[in-house]
């Protein structure tokens, strides 16, 4: 009597990671092998600028053009009130530059890099982090521009503002880290995500106060509310809007302005919040303790889809 042999049962091939998150011991793996995400950052930094004749000063023209384009038309045709609109806008465009470019960079780290994910092990983690850090270098050159443009023209106010600065910038990193890992791993089993992202980016920008005067939007929603919440403090949950104040306050700083009519009529422009800088740096506080919890739960999503990218791409 003849036998047959049984089909070998299918196995399903996952990673040697642990099945749960434990942040610590992850944080030290990922800083024991930090040359591999410099190495990363290297690589992204110059396929980004490869065969460019201008290279990195790419970096500085885009936020230039941005410039260039907006004080055409909230200057010029639409007649803004905001004085030194230049720095103004710089300020809030830096935050967000990099909050676009980090979130556009990291939602196809991982397909892009699908020949690293199923042949060599590294943590996972490295490639929407490595796409941060190419926007990382991108924030520097352009906060140079906005420095050295705030010198030539003396404008801005460079004194206790500033203080802000860092819990501005940790705030972004946070969120911007957290949805990183989100939409990188999305995109894996869902390649619709990298075209959805383009489109919630444009309408995240114009409800973000880059363009537009944040003073004006808290005299319009401080005086309406829907079911007994004030607007302004649901416009205040989208994170960046605190960051890029933050950000307009510390390098800008200008609260409030006067400017004359041509009548001899002086008119008082109200171009940032009036708060204080205390009552910002709390909101500061709160929207980097939230993202750090945002963050943890992004990463533990991204940890445990990490172990099918190499089945999945």
């Amino acid at each position: 009597m003849k036998t047959g042999t049984l089909p070998a049962p299918e196995l399903e091939v996952r990673t040697s990671e642990p099945t749960h998150l434990r942040v610590i011991p992850r944080v030290r793996q990922i800083l024991a092998s930090r040359e591999v995400l410099s190495n990363l950052v290297r690589k992204e930094v110059k396929v980004k600028y490869t065969s460019s004749i201008l290279g990195a000063a790419w970096s500085t023209l885009n936020p230039i053009l941005y410039l260039v384009v907006f004080w055409l038309v909230f200057s010029k045709i639409l007649q803004n009130n905001t004085p030194h609109f230049p720095v103004y806008l710089l300020s809030g465009l830096v935050a967000w530059t990099f909050f676009a470019s980090s979130l556009s960079m990291s939602v196809r780290s991982v397909v892009d890099n699908s020949n690293l994910v199923t042949k060599v092990y590294f943590p996972r983690e490295y490639l929407p982090l490595a796409s941060l850090g190419t926007a990382l270098v991108d924030l520097v050159l352009q906060a140079v521009v906005l420095i050295v443009f705030m010198l030539l023209t003396w404008t801005g106010h460079l004194g206790l503002n500033l203080l802000l600065l860092p819990l501005s910038l940790f705030a972004l990193l946070a969120v911007t880290c957290a949805l990183a890992m989100l939409v990188a791993a999305l995109n894996v089993q869902y390649r619709d995500m990298q075209h959805l992202l383009n489109i919630l980016l444009l309408m995240w920008f114009w409800f973000t106060p880059v363009v537009y005067s944040s003073g004006l939007v808290y005299g319009r929603l401080i005086r309406h509310k829907v079911l007994g919440v004030p607007l302004l403090d649901v416009y205040l949950i989208n994170p960046m809007v605190s960051v890029v104040l933050g950000f307009q306050r510390a390098f800008y700083g200008t609260v409030s302005a006067t400017r004359t009519l041509k009548g001899g009529q002086v008119q008082r422009v109200q171009v940032l919040m009036p708060v204080s800088v205390g009552w910002l740096a709390i909101l500061l506080g709160a929207v980097a303790a939230g993202c750090l919890g945002l963050l943890w739960l992004t990463w533990r999503a991204y940890f445990r889809m990490s172990a099918d990218f190499a089945e999945m791409l």
